[in-house]
């Protein structure tokens, strides 16, 4: 992971599991479980507070977690929806050696990475993870943002339904600034294919990367022709070949909107008409959602259609 204009990385400190954190204005306990993991600002830890977990972030980077609760708070007016974790408390905590960290206690998920829950139940869905992931990032373009530093790391998938969920917001960005968090394999600017200005075309590009990291898990590095290097690895995925014609636009930047790129996935998606009782009652049931109800039955099952129609319906 690399930060924009050659900003330090930054830590937060070390805790261990049973150690209690005291808010210094709210005055509120966490107990400390695991470490969770760490990233360019602060490290992420389970705690418990009054018997339920929570994930804790801390760090003593103050204006950089300052932006991050900012992003969540954005995040929670979106009516409707749960695009980040919901945040649950911002503090301080002085530590034994005096010094100040900021911390915020968010929603811990309980969730499996999106490459593992592909391997686990089958590459018919990826249509549906792909149109939910663009309406989150359609519904944060709204909102002024950018995700800036989208990943697979920072993507959990969870169950009844099945909905895609953000972990981290740390690298979000307002658009027409420039992105300050990126890592390098799902930054265009690495693969000289546009800008690192924050904009709706780069996290679409990043898009592209996530579902091809399922397939390359060791990923790979750029070669002297970027673009023909990276639509022949989306040609050698079977899964994505349906595909191809959307990824091709999102990596050469001629999406201007999540949207747009949604509506291609999704006539792909619904190309043919489905001739089961079952899935046509489904369908007339859930009427109020904008969704065509034609599906190409090559493409992605009957299940996981449904799992997506009632994923739109839930917060």
């Amino acid at each position: 992971m690399k930060m924009n204009q050659s900003q330090k990385k930054k830590q937060g400190i070390d805790l261990y599991a049973g150690m209690t954190i005291q808010g210094k204005w709210h005055h509120q306990h966490y107990v400390i479980k695991r470490k969770l993991g760490s990233g360019a600002i602060g490290s992420v830890y389970l705690c418990e507070h009054n018997g339920k977990e929570r994930a804790l972030k801390i760090s003593d980077n103050s204006a950089s977690m300052t932006m991050e609760v900012n992003v969540l708070q954005s995040l929670a007016k979106v009516q409707g929806y749960r695009l980040g974790p919901s945040l649950f408390d911002v503090d301080d905590w002085i530590s034994p050696q005096g010094t100040t960290y900021v911390f915020y206690i968010m929603e811990y998920l309980h969730g499996e990475g999106i490459s593992t829950f592909i391997k686990r139940n089958g590459s018919e869905w990826i249509g549906v993870l792909m149109l939910q992931l663009l309406d989150d990032l359609e519904r944060l373009h709204k909102q002024g943002w950018i995700f800036g530093d989208l990943k697979t790391d920072n993507l959990l998938v969870l169950s009844s339904p099945v909905k895609i969920r953000w972990v981290d917001v740390g690298g979000t960005t307002k658009q027409g600034r420039a992105i300050k968090e990126y890592t390098e394999f799902y930054d265009r600017g690495y693969w000289g294919m546009g800008s690192r200005q924050a904009e709706p075309s780069y996290d679409l590009f990043a898009f592209v990367m996530v579902f091809l990291e399922i397939f390359y898990p060791k990923r790979f590095s750029k070669d002297t022709h970027p673009k023909k290097q990276l639509l022949h690895k989306v040609d050698r995925i079977r899964p994505l070949k349906m595909y191809r014609p959307c990824l091709q636009k999102a990596i050469e930047g001629n999406y201007q909107t999540s949207a747009q790129m949604k509506e291609d996935i999704a006539k792909i998606l619904y190309r043919v008409q489905p001739d089961k009782p079952s899935v046509r009652r489904m369908m007339r049931n859930h009427a109020t959602v904008k969704t065509p109800i034609t599906i190409e039955l090559a493409g992605i099952s009957v299940l996981s259609i449904f799992y997506y129609v009632s994923s739109l319906l839930l917060p």
